[in-house]
């Protein structure tokens, strides 16, 4: 059974060639959930040069399309040139899962 991570992983690293890629199911952190429906993903790749943050994350949005509607129901994007990469401490932890609509 190809897992939701396994396959995020694949697209990413296919598409970006990314010279650093981690890819977090924080699922667990969400009402401990089961299933594979939140991640957070670290990006870096020389494909995000020249590219502001919002369209680095519209990329991965394009590559992940079909995912974000059947499977993911959060998605956290760190993503990073090699550049920025080298002067980045430690991403930041994702927040506890407020229950999303739940609070409105």
């Amino acid at each position: 059974m190809v897992t939701v991570q396994a396959v995020i992983e694949s697209k990413l690293q296919e598409a970006l060639n990314p010279s650093y890629l981690l890819v977090e199911n924080e699922s667990h952190m969400h009402g401990g959930s089961a299933l594979e429906s939140h991640f957070k993903v670290t990006v870096v790749a020389d494909a995000f040069n020249g590219q502001r943050l919002l369209q680095r994350h519209r990329i991965i949005n394009q590559l992940l399309a079909e995912e974000l509607k059947s499977y993911i129901h959060a998605l956290a994007m760190h993503t990073y040139t090699p550049t920025e990469w080298d002067n980045v401490e430690q991403p930041r932890s994702s927040p506890d899962c407020r229950g999303g609509s739940k609070h409105i």
